[in-house]
Parts: C-alpha cells; sequence; structure tokens
C-alpha cells in the first residue's frame, strides 16, 4: 500500500479480482473505495488524488479552542448515504445533533435579522399562523402565501420548472423574495429563476400534484407524523435532520482514509495528477473493457475499470481522445458556482445581536455582500470555547460572483462590515479566513435531468467507465457518498 508520493510500477488488470481506479480522492471516491473493498474481496483499488489531502472540501482544523470546518460542517440525515457510510466504518457512535435550544434560523428584513417563521421548511409552511404572524412579509404577502392552498396544480407537471417560477405561482412573488431565494439560495448558491425544481426538490412537485396544494400537503403529513419529534421542529432548512462528527467532519474522513491505508487491495496516492484516459491498446473492445490511466512522470498504467468523481469540467478533460468528444461535450454542459467561506472567531460579547438562532440568510433583494451567515457554534457544541462564538459567512455564488475577484483582504473587510450592520459586531474577530471555493457548486439548471439522462447514455456506451459525485442527482454530502457507493456497485455488477 502506498501512501502518497509518485513512484508506481505500470501494472497488468488483476488475476484474479477487479482492479478499479477511482480519480479523485474526495468523500465520493473514498465512499466509491471503501464499498468495492467491502464488497468484494478479490477487489484492488487505486485512489488517485492531485492535491496532498485527501477529503475534498471536507477540512476541519483545530485552534485556540475552536473548531472550525472550512467546507461543509454538516449533513442531512433523511437521505442514507452519510448514515450508511459512518455504518460501515463503525462511526456511527460519533455523529451529534443539532443543539435543540437554537434550532431556528433568521432572514434579514430592511436590514434586520428577523424570525423564519416557525415550521417554515424552504417552502413548506407547516403552521400557517406563524405566516400570519411574521414580520418577514406584508399584509399582502401573507395573505397571498396562504391562499396558495387554493391554487390549482401544474396540469402538465412532467415539464420541467424553475424554482422561481413554482414558488410565484402557487405562493407569490413576496414569499419568493423574502423567505425561498434566501433559505434555498444557502443550499445551492443558485439563481432561483434557473434552478430546476424538478432535479432539487421534487417532492414539493409530488405535494402538489398529490394533495393539489403544498400547504395542504404540509398539513396532511403532519395529521400522519403526530407523535413527530423535537428533531423535526424549528424553523428554515430543517435544521433538526443535521448532523455532524464530534470532532468535525474530517474526522469522518480519517476513519476512512485510516481503514483504507489498513488493506493491503487498496493504494492511495496524493500529489498525483492524472492527466488522461483512454481505451487500453493492448486490450480494448467491449469484450475486455480495459482502461490506461496516463499519468506525469511514471508510466501509464492498466484498470479494469474507472470510477471518475471529478466535477464534470475536469472529467471532460481527461476524456481528451476523440471517441469521447460526445460525452466529454455533454459533461461541459453541467455548469458550476464558485463561492468564498470567510470563516471568524468571535467574543459573544462583541455582538450587540444575542445569535440565538443557527444562522442568518439573507435575500438577494437586501442587496447585501454576503450570502449567508452560519452561526456555526450555535448549532453544534464543542465549536468554541464558553463565552465565545464561530461564525462562517457566505460569499459569491451564481448570484453575485464579481464579489469572488476581490482579493482576500478585500472579501475579510467588506464582510466584517456586514456583520457589523446586520449584527452589530461591534469589535474585530480575534481570527479570520477566506477560504475559496473555485467551480464547486454545480448548478442544477432547469433540464438537468436532460443533460444527466444524455451523460448515462453516453457513458453506458464506455464500458468499465463509471462517473460520480455532487454534479448528478444531489450537491449535499449524503448525495456524493451515495453516488461514490452506487459506482462501486455498478463495478460489481460489470461482467
Amino acid at each position: 500500500m502506498t501512501a502518497g508520493g509518485h513512484e508506481t510500477a505500470s501494472h497488468q488488470p488483476a488475476e484474479n479480482g477487479k482492479r478499479v481506479a477511482v480519480i479523485g480522492g474526495g468523500i465520493t471516491g473514498l465512499s466509491a473505495a471503501q464499498r468495492l473493498i467491502s464488497a468484494d474481496p478479490t477487489a484492488e483499488v487505486v485512489i488517485f488524488e492531485a492535491s496532498e489531502r485527501f477529503g475534498g472540501i471536507i477540512r476541519t482544523e483545530q485552534a485556540d479552542g475552536f473548531l472550525m470546518e472550512l467546507g461543509p460542517d454538516s449533513f442531512i440525515t433523511n437521505k442514507p448515504g452519510g448514515i450508511q457510510l459512518c455504518d460501515d466504518v463503525g462511526f456511527a457512535d460519533q455523529l451529534i445533533p443539532t443543539d435543540g435550544e437554537f434550532r431556528r434560523s433568521l432572514v434579514l428584513r430592511n436590514g434586520k435579522p428577523q424570525l423564519v417563521p416557525e415550521g417554515f421548511m424552504l417552502m413548506a409552511p407547516a403552521k400557517p399562523w406563524a405566516i400570519a404572524t411574521t414580520p418577514v412579509l406584508s399584509v399582502a404577502g401573507k395573505i397571498r402565501l396562504l391562499r396558495e392552498a387554493f391554487v390549482r396544480p401544474k396540469p402538465n407537471p412532467d415539464e420541467d420548472e424553475s424554482l422561481a417560477d413554482f414558488v410565484r405561482r402557487r405562493f407569490g412573488r413576496q414569499a419568493l423574495d423574502r423567505l425561498v431565494q434566501p433559505l434555498v439560495g444557502g443550499i445551492y448558491t443558485s439563481d432561483p429563476e434557473k434552478l430546476s425544481l424538478k432535479a432539487t426538490l421534487p417532492r414539493f412537485i409530488e405535494m402538489e400534484q398529490k394533495y393539489g396544494s403544498v400547504i395542504r400537503a404540509t398539513l396532511a403529513e403532519q395529521r400522519q407524523k403526530k407523535g413527530r419529534t423535537e428533531s423535526d421542529s424549528g424553523s428554515g432548512a430543517r435544521y433538526g435532520l443535521f448532523a455532524t462528527p464530534r470532532s468535525g467532519l474530517g474526522s469522518l474522513v480519517d476513519r476512512v482514509v485510516a481503514l483504507l491505508q489498513e488493506s493491503d487491495r487498496v493504494t492511495l496516492r496524493s500529489n498525483l495528477k492524472v492527466s488522461g484516459l483512454s481505451r487500453s491498446p493492448a486490450t480494448g473492445g467491449e469484450a475486455d473493457p480495459s482502461w490506461q490511466v496516463s499519468l506525469p512522470g511514471v508510466p501509464d498504467e492498466i484498470f479494469d475499470a474507472v470510477i471518475l468523481t471529478l466535477p464534470t469540467y475536469k472529467a471532460a478533460d481527461l476524456l481528451n481522445d476523440e471517441s469521447f468528444a460526445d460525452l466529454a461535450r455533454a459533461l461541459r454542459g453541467i455548469e458550476y458556482a464558485s463561492s468564498a467561506v470567510v470563516v471568524t472567531t468571535h467574543r459573544l460579547s462583541d455582538f450587540r445581536h444575542a445569535l440565538d438562532a443557527f444562522g442568518l440568510v439573507v435575500p438577494a433583494i437586501e442587496n447585501r455582500k454576503v450570502l449567508a451567515v452560519s452561526f456555526t457554534s450555535r448549532k453544534f457544541p464543542g465549536r468554541a470555547p464558553a463565552g465565545h462564538v464561530l461564525l462562517r459567512t457566505f460569499v459569491g455564488g451564481a448570484m453575485q460572483p464579481e464579489l469572488l475577484e476581490n482579493s482576500d483582504t478585500e472579501i475579510t473587510e467588506f464582510v466584517h462590515q456586514e456583520l457589523s450592520a446586520m449584527l452589530g459586531m461591534t469589535a474585530s474577530p480575534g481570527f479570520s479566513q477566506v477560504v475559496r471555493h473555485q467551480r464547486a457548486m454545480p448548478q442544477y439548471y432547469v433540464g438537468h435531468g436532460a443533460k444527466v439522462a444524455e451523460i448515462e447514455r453516453l457513458s453506458a456506451m464506455c464500458r468499465g467507465l463509471h462517473l460520480a459525485g455532487s454534479a448528478y442527482f444531489g450537491v449535499g454530502l449524503p448525495d456524493s457518498i451515495a453516488s461514490g457507493r452506487s459506482a462501486a456497485d455498478r463495478v460489481q455488477r460489470d461482467t
């Protein structure tokens, strides 16, 4: 087993089991490798990672009593991928839920933080009376939102529709601008005018079609779940359904990497960027679909199968042979957005606002320079020393890409200004760090499902090549993990 470096001789496909290349050492690739060696005692796996570390966007650091997540900070538990991985690697006992004391979210309204109406989950108002009393909407906006119960369903539900069109049609423009856009934007960093509802939040289409109304569907589901637990309560992004490792998401990556390193059938190779993929000239053909992985400065290597977990534009660059031109073109058809997170540490007394929530989302119509602020140490215990708070402020995304043209110093300065204006920060943070995520978030625009279907059709013609990652069927960590596991299962089914 090699845990880094470039020195490795060229290999032929394994005689007794499949030799599989996993390209990309983020959580998708690590999950795929773990699934492969668990399901097939003869499989041999090599993970290629271009950077010096594994885990991709997951990155946890500790300093001065703060536990800081520089990428995602948790995952949703009503999708099975994250829980399944934790179970498989003996890590489930390390997971902690969100803190019930602060399980609520804020939204900016005319420059002031206001509570998101209780029970309002993305765009499912579970408590109509909370809508009637919220200061976030005008009287006209409240009436229009509640009138959704009487809006007729769309006659052609199979036609893809943008999130913005759906919300305006059912709830009205004010609900979109003041609630749904900032809440959903905090998840997808996307423009709701382009975001595909079918590809991102299909359950709302199902609610409309089954019950004739999202409100009626939500109330019916509530009646069916009369014994619901506290974890289902709150407002905003269904915060009660989130969990994270006690020591941060980086500890989950460390556990998976450690188990892979223990296996004599896994080789982890960091600081090694794959330069190309092609059919093996020594074998080729559909009867023996071996793949040649081209590497800089070392001999090419031959594999029985490849799991390609890179962003689609990077995957397309590896498929540089003319025979893959159509697939590469389809992969490049998925767009990506960039963002930055500014991690800051503070004394709690340095804010006029109590920060008694999980975070603040900022509607685009407020014309601020930030998308959202996560009060991370309010969401999970053990993230900050007593009397202190850890914040993560999000910048950029598909709607404000120009802000990322600023330097780290400039971004830090305007984030501090925004925290002062919105939350009453009265002293400079003790620590600030800007973390950029360049072209990291795939954009599920209207027509995304058709794009993915075409990619699947074309990749199916490349026997032994399996695509995985956040670009296809979900952007969250559980989706990425499930995608890697699914690719591993497809490798096992290939004969």
